[in-house]
């Protein structure tokens, strides 16, 4: 016969109701939900089938509270700034420049360009797609022509084209 799941005592199974019925995340009213039913001795197959979540992650929740307790329950997504940015913002405000005065001249600068200057100034390689990034969050766009057919005929495009008005 299955053991049933030890929590520790950081909260009594009335104050783990509580806490479940005055969550406003979603995630972390489901968290505190698990906790209440395991508390109230339900197994975890049946609080797996009740929540949706997976037997393993249950476990895994109920370790981490019996371990550092009640903060470790709310939704660790939150808060996250993302990812640091590439370039510090005396290195953006160049580049920035740089592109103006690129634009100015009509001087036009794509994706890799950008990467291949932000390489130079971190002195690694750095990704085209990178470049496209920091060109779109600087306000610019990446002014190249489209890429023509290379079997395309020109003369039968103008007669369509000549044709459709």
């Amino acid at each position: 016969m299955a053991r049933y799941i030890q929590l520790s005592e950081h909260l009594t199974q009335g104050e783990l109701e509580k806490r479940y019925r005055q969550a406003h995340s979603g995630v972390e009213r489901s968290h505190w939900q698990i906790l209440w039913l395991l508390s109230s001795g339900k197994r975890v197959p049946e609080v797996a089938e009740v929540t949706g979540y997976c037997q393993d992650w249950i476990r895994k929740l109920v370790r981490r509270y019996n371990a550092m307790g009640e903060a470790t329950v709310s939704d660790k997504r939150r808060g996250h700034a993302g990812r640091p940015r590439l370039l510090a913002a005396k290195d953006e405000a160049e580049l920035k420049a740089e592109l103006e005065s690129a634009q100015a001249s009509n001087a036009a600068w794509d994706s890799v360009q950008t990467a291949e200057w932000m390489s130079r100034k971190l002195g690694r390689a750095v990704g085209a797609n990178r470049g496209r990034e920091v060109l779109q969050r600087l306000g610019f766009s990446t002014k190249t022509p489209r890429t023509r057919h290379a079997k395309a005929d020109q003369q039968a495009q103008d007669l369509f084209k000549k044709n459709m008005a």
